[in-house]
């Protein structure tokens, strides 16, 4: 399991738009420089990291996440199933997870709700508005890790 005494500084982004990846990896760098972020391209590709399957069998390179950032419109396997399937799987469904996704679907939200998310954050749309949002992330990131 990744600590969250701070030896796996980790945050698991699952996110299939690569332009919305690139847009968290530079907001996260300058707002949270320790954190090292690591993509997940779908809902499949996010299990089998998790799990530590195929190409993220090395723990030393993939290690567990001390925070998963979700996306929920996701192909192969929606957000939702991942989270279905983290909180289903003992060894990782401590792992906090926080929703970004251009979703405000009350139904999306209350599923995500009743999985255990804590926090939900609409993707925004711009540069300033997205830097804010990782601070925020960042900031309640650190706050789970005392």
């Amino acid at each position: 399991m990744g600590s969250l005494n701070g030896t796996s500084r980790t945050i698991l982004l699952v996110e299939d738009n690569p332009d919305d990846a690139i847009f968290a990896k530079r907001a996260f760098s300058k707002v949270c420089p320790q954190a090292k972020l690591t993509v997940a391209r779908d809902g499949e590709a996010a299990i089998d990291y998790l799990s530590g399957r195929g190409e993220f069998r090395d723990r030393e390179r993939h290690p567990l996440p001390t925070l998963i950032l979700m996306d929920l419109k996701l192909p192969r396997k929606s957000g939702l199933e991942v989270l279905e399937w983290l909180r289903g799987t003992p060894g990782l469904r401590e792992i906090p997870v926080m929703v970004l996704s251009s979703s405000d679907q009350p139904q999306d939200v209350e599923r995500a709700d009743e999985l255990g998310v804590v926090g939900y954050h609409v993707k925004p749309v711009t540069n300033e508005a997205f830097l804010e949002t990782a601070r925020r992330i960042c900031q309640a990131w650190r706050a789970l890790e005392l």
